[in-house]
């Protein structure tokens, strides 16, 4: 099986269909058939408009990167991919080949 890792950016207040992005993204995900998919808060990041967001002490802008991380078999993935484009949203993502299994 081809197995790939399926990254997706955005920022923890990014919306998309009355919910929080990256919860709109599990939900859709588990309804296509990804048998999981994690979250992960960042620190501090910038993308390709070059803004800095960090969370400090002083100024919690609430628009710090967000990671939605899926492993899953490949033409699910390009599936998946086919469903996020076709809502037209705005994310930068990547995808690699992974070797994955259960201990």
């Amino acid at each position: 099986m081809s197995t790939v890792c399926l990254k997706v950016y955005l920022n923890e207040k990014q919306r998309h269909g009355g919910m929080l992005l990256y919860e709109w993204l599990l939900n859709e995900a588990q309804r296509t058939g990804v048998k999981g998919g994690s979250v992960f808060k960042s620190v501090a990041g910038f993308g390709r408009h070059g803004l800095m967001h960090e969370e400090s002490f002083f100024e919690l802008a609430g628009e710090l990167p967000i990671l939605v991380e899926f492993v899953l078999d490949k033409s699910l993935a390009d599936n998946f991919i086919d469903a996020l484009r076709a809502q037209k949203l705005n994310l930068f993502y990547t995808c690699y080949s992974v070797e994955s299994g259960y201990l």
